[in-house]
């Protein structure tokens, strides 16, 4: 299948979800850097927009647009200098004892996550999260197992120092960590950064069949515009801090003119057939 055919079948299914709730919705969202300095910087400013249930979407922006900022306040690490971020329609700042569940329940796995591994074994690593989450016994061994399968992890791979793994299967192990707390928004920053052709498409299909099983909605940040039009039902562009564009990849990638402008390109197939 082209990227062009995927393109396609992705925004019938993104047509398709339009009926469903919104379990993100942001509303003028705004992240200000060093406010009342002369270093004021607005990172994400005055974004709006919603991400329904079951969804993929991708989210592309040269470096500084805003994208790590933005996904960072989706799940609470970062609180928006103004504006609201609602899961399931309950703005999450509302009650800040609810912060710390809204953490497990939109799982947030950072660029270069193999950086954070620590435990003994990979087993270990995995299961720390849910453990913090109030998992254990056989319910906590089957949550590490099941992710651990998503990433393509083997038992032996369990019985590993994470120290002893290969750099994709590194990267495998700290996401199979946030897909073990089984967070109901999985968000991806960039996962496939600095990985051969063999490791990106390893991750990427286990994050299509980690939906796919369980119906959770994906947020996945690249750079890599093919990855985003082979996956996403939507595609939300970010340039200087707010929305660009917020579309199925055709439209998106019919502004291509624009695109090239603020320093993105079109998918290799949609520039030949184009």
């Amino acid at each position: 299948m082209t990227v062009m055919q995927t393109c396609a079948k992705n925004d019938e299914t993104a047509r398709s979800s339009k009926e469903r709730e919104n379990i993100i919705e942001v509303a003028d969202l705004r992240f200000v850097y060093s406010q009342k300095t002369p270093f004021e910087k607005a990172a994400v400013n005055g974004v709006s927009f919603g991400i329904k249930k079951g969804e993929y979407i991708a989210i592309i922006g040269h470096t500084g647009s805003g994208k790590s900022t933005l996904i960072q306040m989706l799940n609470g690490l970062i609180r928006p200098t103004s504006g609201t971020v609602k899961l399931n329609g309950e703005d999450i700042w509302g009650k800040k004892s609810d912060i710390r569940s809204v953490r497990f329940r939109v799982g947030l796995c950072f660029q270069y996550p193999e950086y954070q591994l620590f435990e003994e074994t990979v087993y270990a690593d995995i299961a720390y999260g849910p453990k913090n989450k109030g998992l254990s016994g056989d319910e906590l061994d089957s949550a590490v197992r099941e992710a651990a399968e998503f990433a393509g992890l083997t038992e032996q791979h369990l019985k590993q120092s994470p120290f002893e793994l290969s750099g994709g299967e590194k990267r495998r192990a700290a996401i199979a960590g946030v897909i073990a707390m089984k967070p109901e928004v999985l968000i991806l920053d960039e996962p496939t950064a600095g990985l051969d052709p063999r490791g990106r498409e390893t991750i990427l299909e286990g994050i299509r069949e980690y939906r796919r099983v369980t119906g959770s909605t994906i947020v996945l940040v690249t750079h890599s515009m093919e990855d985003a039009a082979a996956n996403a039902d939507r595609l939300l562009v970010m340039n200087g801090g707010k929305v660009e564009y917020f579309d199925v990849p055709a439209a998106v990638f019919s502004h291509a003119d624009r695109l090239g402008e603020i320093g993105l390109g079109l998918p290799q197939t949609s520039r030949v057939i184009m």
